[in-house]
């Protein structure tokens, strides 16, 4: 058992924890809590840190694990009650092309209940038609883990992020996501007006989140689509608005002259899985 917080896998483990330019130069994060820890892929688990007591009340994952002492646990962890179970887990770099599809599998079993391969089959219908959301300078990782996650949900093949934007895999990203970064493709960009002009050819209709726009409700969103969702207190900028095929706005009442970037991109991912359900 490690029990010294001075240890140099307590100390690297940290530096992951706090350093996004570690976690790059690594390509490594943290995650924490065993309902995370059981959502990571076997093949991307590099290391994994249990406490006693964890250990005995979740058991090892069947992977090997290493046992610190709770000071070493809290030193590692970035929550102020760790629950005794910590992984390090190997990133994944998308590309663009990565971010176009995403497919639901059929096991043997399903193919054989006709109820459930319909079901399934409406999905994967659904996920051959690329919807992506593309989000400009997000600053707030709360906002980013939500996002992921409400595109899981709503079926979203892809999801295209600004380099300056929050880190994908800062700890309270991650938390947010509640599993979803680990089955969400996403893609970093280094240049989103370049990246919308790979879009238009391949026939990808660009929407931008605008004040200025038409009233959302009122387009068909079932054909390749992608959304521009901009900054929290600024929205988009200028140089991306120009780019879109069309702005739209989410209709508000009342006085409230905006939404919040998570709410937004819910909004607007649930009325395209509405759409595109009969597909």
């Amino acid at each position: 058992m490690i029990t010294s917080t001075s240890n140099e896998k307590i100390k690297y483990m940290e530096k992951l924890r706090k350093s996004a330019s570690f976690r790059r130069e690594e390509g490594l994060f943290p995650v924490e809590g065993i309902r995370m820890v059981r959502e990571i892929p076997k093949d991307r688990l590099a290391a994994l840190y249990y406490t006693e007591k964890a250990y005995e009340k979740y058991g090892a994952e069947g992977c090997e694990i290493e046992l610190v002492s709770d000071a070493c646990m809290k030193k590692m962890s970035d929550t102020d009650t760790p629950q005794g179970v910590l992984a390090a887990v190997r990133t994944v770099d998308y590309s663009l092309d990565d971010i176009l599809t995403r497919k639901t599998n059929l096991s043997d079993k399903t193919k054989n209940d006709k109820s459930v391969t319909a079901a399934v089959t409406q999905k994967e219908n659904a996920y051959s038609t690329p919807f992506l959301l593309v989000l400009e300078k997000l600053q707030d990782p709360g906002n980013l883990g939500t996002i992921i996650r409400t595109a899981e949900a709503a079926g979203v093949t892809g999801i295209m992020i600004s380099r300056d934007s929050a880190d994908i895999y800062n700890p309270k990203t991650i938390r947010s996501t509640m599993g979803a970064l680990f089955r969400m493709r996403i893609y970093i960009s280094d240049d989103l007006v370049r990246d919308m002009a790979e879009l238009k050819k391949k026939g990808i209709v660009i929407y931008a989140m605008h004040l200025d726009g038409e009233e959302f409700y009122d387009k068909d969103f079932r054909k390749p689509s992608a959304f521009l969702i901009g900054n929290e207190g600024n929205g988009l900028s200028d140089e991306l608005s120009s780019v879109a095929d069309e702005k739209m706005r989410i209709p508000m009442l009342g006085k409230v002259e905006s939404l919040n970037a998570a709410i937004s991109a819910s909004v607007v991912s649930y009325e395209v899985l509405r759409q595109r359900r009969g597909i």
